[in-house]
């Protein structure tokens, strides 16, 4: 009887374990970060059922102690946990853990606990904000962080900015050089060729972090490019075409502007007159065309031949 009773009794234990730790542990829980803003993901374990609910715990660790992360206490599957408000000190070292669960809290599953992260280190720090202007035989050069999130993201990101490397490449005929430089927002690239365009490229360097991601390059010339001399010729000649037909229709339309203030302000008889005299020579210019030629002179010798 004895030995029936405790068959039993590790028969319920085993059942009610079963109730409560059924659900598969989630996998692959980490913790990625961009400008200091983190994003914590995971997947749920093999064969998990559709109705399962996740929920996130963070240990700082000089605290030891782990903490629910509001607003990550139900996730579905699919869905990532926003940590940046949470893992405020970037020079801090925190870990995360995921556990699965039913609705009615009646199966849970084992914690999965991530890597130890460090924002100062793991985070990702991207291209910084650049713009390039030219000054004679320099370029001036701004960079700037880019806009995060939040207020206090930005403020943590700069105070990591430490140094700027600098690729320089000449457009015309692909000389490049590069520069390290200590970061600030306005910068001098000296001793360049004027009138000539330039590309930069600038990545950001920070204290124990390699994970910088550089900018794309950004063009200028160091001053306005000359214009060829073909390019002068061709314009000199249409200005002197647009003032040669300027001038052309000045002097055609001038011309009949005078014939017609001439007409008006003249007496109407002078008027009639000048017609007539205009008329005249034209009548005795075309019976000069039309009249029939005079015999030339006869010869000195045929005439002593006649005598």
């Amino acid at each position: 009887m004895g030995l029936w009773m405790l068959l039993l009794l590790l028969l319920l234990l085993q059942f009610h374990l079963g109730l409560c730790v059924a659900l598969p542990a989630p996998t692959k829980v980490s913790i990625s970060s961009f400008n200091l803003e983190h994003t914590l993901s995971f997947l749920p374990g093999p064969e998990t059922p559709p109705d399962t609910h996740f929920t996130v715990q963070i240990l700082r660790f000089r605290k030891s102690t782990w903490k629910l992360v509001t607003g990550c206490s139900e996730l579905v599957v699919g869905q990532t946990c926003n940590l940046t408000r949470v893992l405020k000190d970037p020079f801090q070292s925190y870990q995360a853990r995921v556990q699965a669960f039913t609705p009615n809290q009646n199966q849970t599953s084992k914690w999965t606990i991530s890597k130890r992260f460090l924002p100062q280190s793991d985070t990702v720090i991207g291209p910084p904000d650049v713009s390039v202007s030219g000054c004679g035989n320099c370029l001036l050069l701004y960079v700037t962080v880019p806009k995060t999130s939040g207020l206090q993201q930005d403020k943590q990101l700069q105070l990591l900015y430490r140094d700027l490397h600098i690729h320089v490449h000449r457009t015309r005929d692909g000389v490049q050089f590069k520069l390290n430089l200590e970061y600030k927002e306005e910068n001098m690239i000296s001793y360049l060729q004027p009138g000539v365009e330039y590309c930069v490229t600038v990545t950001v360097a920070v204290f124990f972090n390699s994970n910088s991601v550089p900018s794309k390059p950004f063009c200028a010339f160091t001053s306005p490019p000359p214009r060829s001399s073909l390019n002068v010729v061709f314009c000199l000649l249409g200005a002197f075409c647009v003032i040669g037909f300027f001038l052309i229709g000045v002097v055609v339309y001038g011309g009949q502007l005078s014939y017609e203030l001439l007409r008006r302000r003249l007496p109407r008889s002078l008027y009639i007159a000048l017609q007539s005299q205009d008329r005249g020579s034209a009548a005795l210019e075309l019976s000069d065309q039309t009249s029939p030629p005079h015999p030339p002179p006869p010869h000195p010798d045929t005439q002593q031949g006649l005598l």
